[in-house]
């Protein structure tokens, strides 16, 4: 059970079915600020991607996708989508999106080498968005405007929710602390990355890591990152301290898009160039895509963190080792 957190005396002060109405209020209130705050229109996306398309994301590298073959295309190879964060610069431009305008969707994906605890699950749900900017906007000024605007809507959200049931008091604070992912190793050289997130969000109650996936003094990179989405130097991580289970919880993970110049020099960095000849990355060494700025924010994590639960299986149905269910069980934490 070493996965496993069990607050000391931890009682949930909703049923489960009151859980499920707490859902749905966070969520829809949520998206609407999320969307009126960013200038956002929701639109369908796919579960499924085929390979060659390039569209899938790659994660850290060595997470292997939920696959099947279709039978009427000749059993034609597709995967579930881990995220949606190339396809969504398709679909800027399919739509006609223009500069300051973007879209978000609801994306659910399968994870299925997901080590999973309490915050950790082979279902994955998220908000996915993503949004047009110019070149020139391509700076950490419009990252950090963008992140204060992701970070007021938690903020507001959290309010409403505390309204609402009276068991909760905010946590989050007025603002949110900016750091590299340098800064971060040079404050905490003697600590892991997880321990350098949980010291800095413990201090300032929420921070925004950034430059994850570039390689650091110590010659490894805070967190891993494909290299074909996110600019290693213009993205990162909302991080929170979550007191009920003593941790630094990530909520959602964003930053500015790859140009033709970063996609190149990241796929070499990462030793994939042969990256560069699947349909979406052609797509963007030639300049046929817009320049983005975007990134999911969980739905799941979320929910848990406002309604102050102690595992993520608690707001969301997934599934779990048995000898888990059991002891979560025991202990007042009943998972869905």
């Amino acid at each position: 059970m070493e996965h496993l957190i069990i607050p000391d005396g931890y009682a949930s002060p909703l049923t489960i079915r009151e859980t499920e109405v707490s859902i749905k209020e966070i969520k829809d209130h949520f998206e609407r600020s999320l969307a009126k705050s960013l200038h956002l229109t929701r639109v369908s996306a796919p579960l499924f991607v085929t390979p060659k398309s390039g569209l899938n994301d790659n994660l850290n590298g060595v997470e292997r996708p939920v696959s099947f073959g279709i039978k009427e295309q000749e059993d034609a190879p597709a995967e579930i989508v881990h995220s949606l964060a190339k396809w969504k610069r398709y679909a800027l431009k399919h739509y006609g999106f223009h500069s300051g305008e973007g879209l978000y969707t609801d994306m659910s994906a399968i994870r299925r080498d997901e080590d999973t605890d309490n915050i950790h699950s082979i279902y994955v749900d998220q908000w996915d968005w993503e949004k047009v900017i110019s070149k020139e906007e391509r700076n950490m000024e419009t990252l950090e405007y963008t992140v204060r605007k992701v970070f007021s809507t938690l903020k507001e959200t959290e309010d409403f929710i505390s309204r609402r049931y009276n068991y909760i008091e905010p946590l989050l604070p007025d603002d949110i602390f900016f750091i590299t992912s340098q800064e971060l190793e040079e404050l905490f050289p003697e600590c892991t990355p997880k321990e350098r997130e949980y010291r800095i969000a413990k201090s300032k109650g929420a921070v925004f890591i950034s430059q994850i996936g570039k390689t650091l003094a110590s010659g490894k990179p805070h967190d891993g990152r494909a290299p074909d989405y996110d600019d290693w130097e213009l993205n990162g991580d909302i991080i929170v301290y979550y007191p009920v289970l003593d941790i630094s919880l990530e909520l959602s993970s964003m930053g500015i898009r790859v140009d033709e110049d970063a996609l190149r020099r990241q796929l070499k960095l990462a030793g994939c160039e042969d990256r560069a000849e699947l349909d979406f990355q052609k797509a963007l060494l030639n300049c046929e895509l817009p320049y983005t700025v975007g990134g999911g924010i969980g739905q799941s994590r979320i929910c848990m963190y406002y309604l102050r639960k102690a595992h993520i299986g608690e707001v969301q149905s997934s599934l779990w080792p048995e000898d888990i269910l059991t002891y979560a069980r025991e202990h007042g934490i009943h998972l869905l």
